[in-house]
């Protein structure tokens, strides 16, 4: 690293507010800001998924695209929209709510693992906006 861009980084991480958790919101990125909550595991590895509590669904997924990890699903966890747990999916801007049967644990792990699916599931289903649009629009 050069000189001038470890002095940069200092300066940068010196003008960080050590108690910005504590009197606001937290939200850095426009993800976090669209989610309205803290994406944690960009601070804390601790909080990257534990593969131990991955379901039988997403394991297969995972196997079927050739990834060893979760890739772009690590940063969907489970949000809430309207007082109801949800999770965000960009590619129609908006929540799918969790289905009022689901009953879900307490553990933030799980509760991340079963939003994953979830999102998943209603991007791979007829009735997922983009169908529509792939219909309407598709070239071939």
């Amino acid at each position: 690293m050069s000189k001038s861009t470890s002095n940069s980084m200092s300066t940068n991480m010196s003008n960080t507010d050590i108690d910005k958790f504590m009197e606001s919101d937290g939200l850095d990125t426009g993800r976090e800001k669209d989610i309205g909550q803290h994406i944690g595991y960009r601070y804390d590895v601790n909080l990257v998924p534990d593969m131990d509590r991955c379901p039988a669904f997403l394991k297969t997924y995972m196997e079927t695209m050739g990834w060893d990890d979760l890739n772009w699903l690590e940063d969907v966890h489970m949000g809430y929209e309207e007082g109801r747990p949800a999770v965000f999916d960009r590619n129609i801007n908006g929540w799918v709510q969790v289905p009022e049967d689901v009953k879900l644990p307490d553990n933030q792990q799980d509760r991340d693992m079963i939003a994953r699916e979830l999102l998943v599931k209603f991007q791979m289903a007829k009735s997922h906006p983009m169908v529509d649009l792939m219909n309407a629009y598709k070239k071939f």
